[in-house]
């Protein structure tokens, strides 16, 4: 006969972990972030509010989108370098 007994159960923390678990791509976050800009922008000019020329705001989402790209690649890249470093020579 088997018995359950509580203590024999790893506990585990009840925060978030911090053992370097998946975390968000810099590409699926920019990404996210221009269909959001997009709606909005669209929402604002059926609204009236602004009058947008289409071409500039397809040549601004790039320029932001290729930027944030850039330094969250750079970012990302230098975060995990520190990851990595052994210490060793």
């Amino acid at each position: 006969m088997s018995s359950y007994d509580p203590a024999d159960t790893p506990e585990t923390p009840a925060g978030p972990s911090t053992d370097g678990g998946p975390r968000a791509r810099v590409g699926t976050v920019v990404w996210g972030l221009i269909v959001l800009a997009l709606a909005a922008l669209i929402i604002i000019s059926r609204l009236g509010l602004v009058a947008l020329n289409g071409t500039y705001v397809l040549i601004g989402l790039m320029i932001g989108a290729g930027a944030a790209l850039v330094v969250g690649g750079l970012l990302s890249a230098r975060g995990r370098d520190k990851d990595t470093t052994t210490g060793k020579s």
